[in-house]
């Protein structure tokens, strides 16, 4: 078994990302949004990397990379992130599809959750998964993440709307006074 980490995403990361992605391009169709052909090539990820660090630094997200054996062989974000009284973010995350099934999206949830809680002070993480991904439903209730209903049509990806299960987790956020 390879160890997993995960870290903040940089510039260099486009290529090795556009090369995951553009070879799952098919495999993840169901699952992710119609895209342009540029999003799949290096020049194209490294330009939604630079988007995704400007989010960051405007405190909005921590986009990160899964790695393995010192590959990066994923993304995991924690996204959308709102402050004041609700104090929280949207986790997602992927893993090529030739890493999977050998731990490292659930590890790379569980990092994503320490971050989530230790660095960035959140005091909820929610997620969605579509009707289907069981495998991933399954990531979630592992980290203790418990669903709380069903949007219908909620997600358009490969030509059709799709439902999707609304997942929340409460952390154990410190109050800082």
């Amino acid at each position: 078994m390879s160890a997993t980490s995960i870290r903040l995403v940089e510039p260099s990361d486009g290529p090795a990302l556009a090369a995951l992605l553009s070879r799952d391009r098919q495999t993840y169709a169901r699952w992710l949004p119609a895209r342009p052909p540029e999003y799949y090539t290096p020049e194209g990820q490294t330009s939604v990397v630079a988007s995704l660090l400007a989010s960051h630094g405007q405190g909005l997200a921590w986009p990160g990379v899964v790695v393995a054996d010192g590959a990066v062989i994923g993304q995991v974000s924690i996204s959308s992130i709102l402050r004041g009284s609700f104090q929280k973010g949207f986790l997602g995350y992927w893993v090529s599809s030739s890493h999977q099934g050998l731990g490292h999206t659930s590890r790379a949830v569980g990092l994503a959750l320490r971050i989530a809680e230790d660095e960035l002070d959140l005091h909820r993480l929610e997620a969605h998964t579509q009707l289907e991904n069981l495998a991933s439903q399954a990531v979630l209730r592992k980290h203790g993440f418990s669903s709380w209903g069903i949007a219908h049509d909620h997600f358009y990806a490969d030509g059709g709307w799709h439902d999707k299960v609304f997942w929340e987790r409460k952390l154990t956020r410190r109050i800082s006074s």
